[in-house]
């Protein structure tokens, strides 16, 4: 593994309003969005330096969320199809995603990719960002609950697993293709292992997809393993970042890791495991004891949900808690989940972002002072 990032932060960020009013704007041209995206991507970029972060991402700011590259670099998915899901939260209720940015549309023809995923967003990092750069994709894992519609998918895809390794090759593709442009951290978003925690949601697997969950499970971490095969190098870090869902300051899945602990931690070709630890949701470190001597785990402690600042003894003193688990080396520490999943971001200001991210940054400080 490379260079230990004892500050981290899962990669998305609240879009500032001029964004997000330039997204809405149809009479702007895409050069004249993509400016304002360039300007608002440098000013993350040297925020994130003046706290004192030393990895950075542009804040997932060109995405309207955090899987739309993948969407936008495909044919075959026919994005007027709905997904209708239970959120947990405030506000409370059944969310309705639609469209690119969010968790909508469904297969409906033999996916065939148009174009890279990121190569816009790493070649304007590799010319601007002051240290070393994060790339966040999306797992293969989190496509077919979401886009594979029994009636219309099962027409192109006869099963929901032929279509889930359809999407490895193009995955894998882009992996090699950040590892060729330098790029020392590839991170891999990966809510959809929350599925297999949340008894709900296993009944889902079981019942809806028709699916074995343990069974079902078993393929996802081997998925995610191909898609990372050939990634390993010296000075690269490859790591997977689970959450229970992050939409509007909601999540639709609880439950901790340990029915998914020993298999997830031991068997994932990571270096690094980016994990929500920032409420009881999360279960306790407990589960962190499967975690083996050769892989590092970042707690995501600091919440990105609510605009509440946490205490930094709090923090400090769950640290320490954790290192029962894994040696205090083997830590880092983030918030649980990025602050914006989808571009309209979580209900809190980018001042209480910004609060949160220096928080996380002084607390690894004090903590790995000597390090």
């Amino acid at each position: 593994m490379a260079k230990r990032y004892r500050a981290d932060h899962v990669g998305s960020l609240l879009r500032p309003v001029e964004l997000l009013e330039a997204r809405k704007n149809a009479a702007l041209s895409h050069e004249q969005l993509t400016a304002i995206e360039d300007r608002c991507i440098l000013d993350v970029l040297n925020r994130q330096k003046a706290i004192g972060f030393e990895l950075f991402t542009d804040g997932e700011l060109r995405r309207a969320g955090f899987m739309s590259d993948f969407y936008e670099s495909v044919e075959g998915l026919d994005h007027d199809y709905e997904v209708n899901r239970t959120w947990k939260g405030a506000p409370a209720g059944v969310g309705v995603a639609r469209g690119i940015g969010a968790p909508g549309g469904a297969v409906v023809a033999k996916l065939r990719q148009t174009k890279r995923l990121t190569k816009d967003e790493v070649d304007f990092l590799k010319r601007h960002a002051p240290g070393d750069i994060k790339m966040t994709l999306p797992t293969a894992n989190q496509f077919p609950a979401i886009a594979y519609k029994k009636g219309v998918s099962d027409r192109v895809y006869p099963t929901y697993s032929e279509f889930l390794w359809d999407i490895v090759p193009i995955m894998k593709a882009e992996i090699q293709a950040l590892l060729s442009e330098g790029v020392k951290y590839i991170q891999i978003d990966a809510p959809r292992y929350s599925y297999y925690i949340d008894p709900k949601w296993r009944r889902h697997v079981q019942d809806e997809m028709g699916v074995d969950p343990e069974n079902a499970l078993d393929e996802a971490i081997r998925v995610d393993n191909a898609c990372l095969e050939g990634a390993k190098r010296e000075g690269v870090t490859l790591a997977i970042h689970l959450c229970r869902g992050n939409n509007r300051s909601q999540w639709y899945a609880e439950g901790g890791y340990d029915p998914i602990a020993e298999r997830l931690f031991t068997q994932l070709n990571v270096d690094l495991f980016l994990l929500e630890y920032d409420s009881d949701r999360a279960g306790t470190f407990e589960a962190l004891r499967f975690v083996p001597k050769s892989k590092a785990v970042v707690l995501g402690l600091v919440s990105s949900k609510v605009p509440e600042l946490e205490r930094q003894d709090d923090l400090i003193r769950r640290i320490g808690e954790a290192s029962r688990y894994v040696p205090l080396d083997n830590l880092s520490v983030s918030p649980q989940c990025g602050f914006a999943s989808t571009m309209e971001g979580n209900l809190l200001s980018e001042q209480d972002q910004w609060r949160k991210l220096q928080l996380v940054v002084d607390t690894a400080r004090k903590v790995w002072a000597h390090a």
